[in-house]
């Protein structure tokens, strides 16, 4: 089984950025965890800061794939063109968000790529990927 796990912008900085919201760990460590967890399931993982690039990436993989975890970050409530991609693409997609976005602010309430996905998952710290891989994983 081969799944992508997409991050977009300020995701690299899991570990350092804002402990109290995205935990202290950073995103490498907990990829280590999943490979060890999920022996049977082919990881990649990409992270960009540039909406194109994150689309790139979805177009590259999504006829090919079994699936793909994606946390679009800030783009998830500002990207027509993401929602526009991952409707374009055969390989399902799970958007994951490490906050409760519905106890954040209320921009963040809007996802412009939850009515796209498969499902949504969110609030449960890095374990929101966790679930998505289990989902596909079985």
């Amino acid at each position: 089984m081969k799944l992508l796990i997409l991050n977009g912008p300020n995701l690299n900085m899991l570990g350092t950025r804002e402990p109290s919201v995205y935990g202290d760990q950073s995103f490498d460590e907990f990829l280590d965890e999943l490979v060890k967890e999920f022996p049977k399931v082919d990881f990649t993982y990409y992270q960009s800061n540039v909406e194109g690039e994150l689309i790139n990436k979805l177009q590259e993989c999504g006829f090919s794939y079994d699936g793909i975890i994606f946390n679009a970050g800030g783009y998830t409530h500002t990207s027509v063109a993401l929602g526009d991609t991952i409707a374009a693409i055969k390989t399902p997609v799970i958007e994951v968000h490490i906050s409760n976005v519905f106890a954040r602010e209320e921009f963040r309430h809007i996802s412009h790529i939850a009515a796209k996905c498969r499902g949504s998952i969110g609030g449960f710290g890095l374990d929101s990927y966790r679930l998505g891989v289990k989902y596909f994983a079985g």
